[in-house]
């Protein structure tokens, strides 16, 4: 990356990061606040912790096709303005229904899809995956962040003033975009990051897709259930100080992210991803049992190790269904697959905090591990299914516009590595499928008729 894409890249990153933290800082203490709240029933709790997923999916694929034709600042700045905005209405909230609202115009701030699209327009074809992943790392820090955060801020400000935070995480973010990212060079449409509403059709009849796109629904469902009832249980029947539960996620955190490390390897360097795969997914389903288990036992030692076990599964997961995802999408679909998937995610945080607030009120905290529980397990019996992953990469190679589609096609895909091809010449881009190690970097160039990088 040069030193452009790198600004580019962690102003973005921090934008990014900056509104995912204010998401999540209330996750593991807003069960214990909305306890005073006017109005509060176990599921309007879930709701209130889930309902910005729900905005969030309706709205993060049209705000990035908007900004196709206005740009992606102004949509960008919008979406931020609106975080605030909503992080202030949930700060000032009196009833758990204000806070519900509040977190509903939270969501609204989509903004996932116009950042990832300024990336890639920010960014050349050989150095946008090191972007989307440096910006994917930073959401995955976020959230452990505001795990170990969360407590530790709400003891001196209260929930309230996480709200308020939030919004100044929002405002902050806004002066990043206007002052540290490098001003549009023009946008276009990158099939490989965005969504494109010609592609929706092809993804959505793909069964490898879906079902990659249900596993992350249940993921994220039972990730949201999982703070409906977990606070409760550390406060109630840990007596655990809810200051303290910060110090329990820290090192859970920090063990679990390298504790997936030899996993991915062996997944994606030994190619046994599904084997992995699907013993995370069974991970997934121990942990919560445990969770249930070592909760009404009241040992603090076995929720911690049950903890340990979901949240290394977690990352894993978390890591490897993008990842599959890449595989699985069609040549020129990625970007649209890529969507679809992050609007099943939102909608499982959404799920999950509805069905885990009515698990809670029907039976206990028992009732919200054992929905979890359950999910993991519908999980793994749809991902039992899965093939083997082809261990394919999407590339991007530049064409000229007045490029022949028919001519071209063939010789792509008569290249060493190439497996599949999508010439769209409006776009001045070839979207390949391509094996990295069997790539043939100088067949390539020659065939699309530019200097070699070989």
């Amino acid at each position: 990356m040069n030193r452009p894409e790198r600004r580019a890249t962690s102003a973005l990153a921090t934008i990014y990061a900056l509104r995912m933290l204010g998401l999540f800082l209330i996750l593991p203490v807003f069960a214990l606040y909305a306890e005073g709240l006017a109005g509060t029933t176990p599921v309007l709790v879930g709701v209130a912790i889930g309902i910005y997923g729900l905005t969030q999916a309706a709205l993060q694929i049209p705000f990035g096709m908007v900004s196709d034709h206005i740009g992606r600042k102004p949509v960008i700045l919008f979406g931020l303005a609106l975080f605030a905005a909503g992080s202030g209405v949930a700060a000032e909230a009196e009833s758990i229904h204000g806070v519900i609202a509040g977190r509903a115009l939270q969501g609204a701030g989509a903004i996932a899809a116009a950042v990832l699209a300024l990336a890639a327009d920010l960014t050349r074809e050989e150095s946008r995956l090191r972007a989307m992943a440096i910006i994917g790392i930073t959401i995955g820090v976020a959230f452990s962040a505001s795990l170990v955060l969360g407590p530790l801020l709400d003891r001196w400000m209260g929930v309230p003033g996480l709200f308020w935070l939030t919004a100044v995480l929002a405002v902050v973010g806004m002066g990043v975009l206007v002052f540290a990212v490098p001003a549009e060079r023009g946008h276009r449409v990158h099939r490989d990051a965005e969504a494109v509403p010609g592609q929706f059709r092809r993804v959505l009849r793909d069964p490898e897709l879906l079902r990659l796109d249900a596993g992350i629904f249940l993921l994220h469902l039972g990730l949201t259930a999982t703070f409906v009832a977990l606070p409760l249980v550390l406060r109630d029947q840990l007596a655990l100080a809810p200051v303290h539960h910060g110090w329990l996620y820290l090192p859970v955190m920090v063990i679990a992210f390298a504790a997936m490390v030899p996993f991915i390897i062996i997944a994606e360097k030994q190619r046994r991803m599904r084997t992995v795969f699907l013993g995370a997914i069974a991970a997934v389903a121990v942990a919560a049992a445990g969770l249930g288990l070592a909760g009404q036992a009241g040992t603090l030692a076995g929720v911690a190790l049950a903890l340990l076990v979901y949240f290394t599964a977690f990352n894993l997961l978390e890591a490897s269904l993008p990842s599959l995802i890449a595989k699985a999408a069609p040549a020129g679909a990625k970007g649209t697959a890529m969507g679809v998937y992050s609007s099943a995610q939102f909608l499982g945080a959404f799920t999950g905090g509805v069905a885990g607030g009515w698990a809670h009120g029907a039976a206990g905290a028992e009732g919200v591990f054992g929905l979890i529980a359950g999910a993991a397990a519908v999980w793994w019996l749809l991902a039992r299914g899965m093939a083997p992953p082809h261990y394919l990469s999407s590339h991007v190679v530049a064409i000229p516009a007045d490029a022949d589609p028919a001519a071209l096609t063939p010789r792509l895909a008569a290249v060493a590595g190439v497996a599949e091809v999508e010439v769209v010449p409006e776009e001045g881009a070839a979207y390949l499928k391509v094996e990295l190690d069997r790539l043939d970097r100088e067949g390539l160039a020659a065939a699309t008729g530019q200097p070699s990088t070989a």
